[in-house]
Parts: structure tokens; sequence; C-alpha cells
């Protein structure tokens, strides 16, 4: 597990009293500076007050530019007006608005049976899968301590097993909810968790294993078939049956339709919970994300919450309460509007542009070398060649000039020395940009070969973790 950060003294500074925010590029209906860091004396006008903060806002990078993200930065106009017209009801008001209630039970539904659920399956929504996170990995930990009582055993410390790929939200639940946190760290070639090396991590106080479909770093599936089998001869050993949770945050959404060959989900003996983020490739604006149990028996009846407080009694399992209704709408919207087929044919399309993108690098001759797999996410991760005069920093910091917002990061423990950069698919980018972006890619290598920066951007001072 890793050590614990050193924290800043604070999280946000206060500005000082004389700190102040003018328009940007001037404006007639405001002549006056107004405080940054205190609320003003007087307020505004509404046009004044939507330029000022338009104005600053306009400095952020280009949403369809920004090929860091997996959160969707697009959805049909016909959405856009079911979400706004959504923004002030409260989903978690289930009496007050009961259909949006009945809205969120049909997604856990669909996205239960796209996962090979049955009748018995049970979820919720949450704000996105950090969440949904956090929820499964409380249900993992009260089932085990459930089952260690249960056996007239006295539980130890508890322990996760995951490959040192995860989210960093793993890590805070670990942190959080007082788990070990047991990795397995990534090799040379090998970027997916390693099946034997997590087997040998297990024991009786493990409440489960994570397998990750599609990694933040290259983008590829774990091999969760094979976790499964492995925890299956496991069991026959030991008499101990451990759990898989599926951390599908960006995959749950792209392989059911572009990699249906791959086994991954409830299909399989010991997967007994997901996550999935609605706001990836669930096409939905953040925040939503899902969180799927096989079984109603996966999810512990002490930890869903009855109460009465907005006047009449309903259940809830969650760690946010008050939050809008529009992204559960939206995700029903899409899983309406798309259907099972339409789905498949943007999956589909986006591992094409993703699978162009990749050849086209290797075309171009630009001496990188390409991380990722087919099969997985529909993203581009690469290396450069270990002899360049300059970093993976340097290439993204020039492209951030051409408007390209593309992530440097290092790889994860055991070959961390070693920097990538990552293009994420998603709708809106299509060939003609990736076109633009190779030309891009190639100029800003050539010229950095050409003109090596006299200090390279260093590795250890931007390290950081991708999302």
């Amino acid at each position: 597990m890793h050590e614990p950060p050193t924290l800043p003294a604070v999280l946000h500074h206060h500005d000082p009293a004389d700190a102040t925010i003018e328009p940007l590029f001037g404006s007639r209906i405001m002549r006056e500076p107004i405080p940054r860091g205190f609320i003003p004396q007087e307020g505004i006008g509404a046009k004044a007050a939507a330029q000022l903060i338009g104005d600053e806002l306009s400095l952020d990078g280009n949403p369809l530019l920004n090929l860091a993200s997996f959160v969707t930065t697009w959805m049909e106009p016909e959405a856009d007006e079911l979400l706004a017209e959504a923004l002030d009801k409260n989903y978690i008001d289930q009496e007050e608005y009961p259909r949006t209630s009945e809205l969120e039970r049909r997604c856990v539904s669909m996205i239960a049976a796209l996962f090979h659920g049955d009748r018995e399956s049970v979820g919720t929504s949450t704000i996105g899968s950090s969440e949904a996170i956090h929820l499964a990995g409380m249900a993992m930990k009260r089932r085990w301590r459930a089952k260690a009582e249960a056996a007239g055993r006295t539980p130890g410390v508890p322990n996760l097993v995951m490959s040192s790929a995860v989210h960093v939200t793993w890590e805070k639940f670990c942190r959080y909810f007082e788990v070990e946190c047991r990795e397995v760290p990534f090799e040379e070639g090998r970027h997916v968790l390693d099946v034997d090396q997590a087997i040998a991590l297990v024991d009786e106080n493990t409440i489960g294993v994570v397998g990750i479909l599609g990694t933040t770093f290259t983008g590829q599936f774990d091999p969760i078939e094979q976790l499964d089998a492995a925890l299956a001869a496991h069991e026959e050993a030991t008499g101990i049956h451990v759990p898989i949770h599926v951390d599908a945050a960006s995959g749950g959404f792209v392989a059911p339709f572009a990699h249906p060959e791959v086994k991954w989900d409830f299909l399989l003996d010991h997967v007994h919970s997901i996550n999935v983020s609605g706001h990836k490739y669930g096409l939905v604006y953040p925040g939503i994300g899902w969180a799927v149990w096989k079984h109603e028996d996966d999810l512990p009846k002490e930890l869903i919450f009855t109460d009465s407080y907005l006047g009449a009694e309903q259940s809830t399992f969650d760690l946010n309460f008050s939050r809008s209704a529009s992204q559960i709408i939206g995700q029903y919207y899409n899983l309406i509007r798309l259907g099972f087929d339409g789905y498949v044919e943007i999956m589909q399309n986006l591992k094409a542009v993703a699978a162009y993108l990749k050849d086209q690098i290797v075309a171009r001759g630009t001496d990188i070398t390409v991380l990722s797999d087919d099969v997985g996410l529909p993203l581009v991760s690469v290396k450069l060649s270990e002899d360049r005069p300059f970093t993976a920093h340097d290439v993204a910091f020039h492209l951030r000039t051409r408007g390209w917002i593309v992530p440097a990061y290092t790889l994860p423990p055991a070959i961390e020395d070693q920097t990538a950069l990552r293009v994420v698919v998603r709708e809106g980018f299509n060939r003609t940009l990736a076109d633009l972006l190779i030309d891009h890619l190639v100029e800003v290598v050539e010229e950095l070969t050409a003109n090596p920066p006299a200090k390279p951007l260093p590795v250890d001072s931007r390290k950081n973790r991708p999302c």
C-alpha cells in the first residue's frame, strides 16, 4: 500500500482582501471590479454576472480536443432539454418525484440485465463510480465479517487484492474503511492483473479481489475469466469463497457492445458486484454511476437505510443524499433512445477510430511504442523510446500549445520510471481529427528532436495518475 502523502497546510488558500476579478475583455455593463475571495457587499446584474463567468470560462480547454477525459461532453439536443427541465428535481425525494424513482429502477434493471444479472440482482444509482466503489467495498467488508462470525472465527484485519493500476478511489476506500490494500505490481510488458500473483495474496481475511475492465493507464481488460477460474480452484482447495468485484467504470458500457466475446460479468460464479460510470461510455454528462450486485444477499441489509424524512418511507443505499434527477433521466434517455444496437454502432465506431489512430501512429514512423490493445477501451496509450532527449511531458506541453489536451503520466509502481501519453476516443473525435492530431504529434516529436529542450520537463515532479 502506498504511503500517505504529506498533506498541504490548507487545500485552498484564502484570497487577500485586495484580490479582485474583472471582465476579461472589458464590459459596458460592469465598470467596477468585485472581490475574488469574498461575497460582494452588493450584487451585480444578471448579464454582468453571466459575462464575468463566461469570460473566465472561455480560458478553459476545448472539450472536443480534451483527449484526456473519459467523461461525456456531448448529448443530443433532446437530451439537453430533458436534463435542463429536471435540474430542479431532487432525485432522493421519491414521494414528490415517483416517476424519477421509477426511471432509476428501470435503469438498474436494464444495466443488471446487460451484465447478465437476473431477477435477484439489485443496484442503485450513484454520483459516479467513486461512490459506487465505496458502496461495493463496504458490502464486501460486511459480507466477509458476517461469514467469519458465522463460522465462529474472530475476523482479522480485512484485505482487498487488486492490481497497482486501480483507480485511486480504491486506495481511498482502503484507507478510509481500514482495509489492507494488497497490490499486484505491473511488470515490463504486462499492464494487467497477474492472476497467479493475485491468488498468492488471498487468505481468509480477503474481502474480495478487484478486476478492472479497462485500466486508465492502457485501457486493457484484466483477465477476469481467468481470475474467476483461479478463485474457483482456490475455493475447492481451501473452502473459502472469495468474491470478485469488477471495476467496470469505463468498460461496462464498452465490452458488451464492442467485445461481446469477453467473459467478465455475472456469468462468472465469483463476480458478485460491478460498478459502471454512466457519465463515461454510458454517454451521459457527469455525474452518474451505477452499482449492481448479482443477488440481493450480496448487499447486506444492515447497509440499507429506511427513513420517512421526506414524507414517505423509502429505502436508500448511498453516501450522498440530495442531487439533481437530471443525470438519471439522461441515462434512461440514452438506454431507450439508442437501444442495444445503437450502443453497438457507437462503440464499434469508436473502436474503429482508435484502431485507425494506432495504425497511423505506427505507420508514420514516430518511434513510439503502443501500449494499448485492440481488445479494451477505445483509446491509444503510447510511450516514447527511452533514448529521447525529451519527455512525454514535453510532448504533452507542446501539443497543448496546438489546442490538444493529451495527458502524460507515469505508469504504476514497479515501472513508474516510464511515462506514457494517452488519447481517449469519445463521440465527436473522428478520423479527420485523428489525422490532425497525428500531424501535430509528428511535428512536435520532430521539433523536439531537432531542438531538444535545455531542461526536459521532469517526470518525478509531474507525477500523476490518469483518471
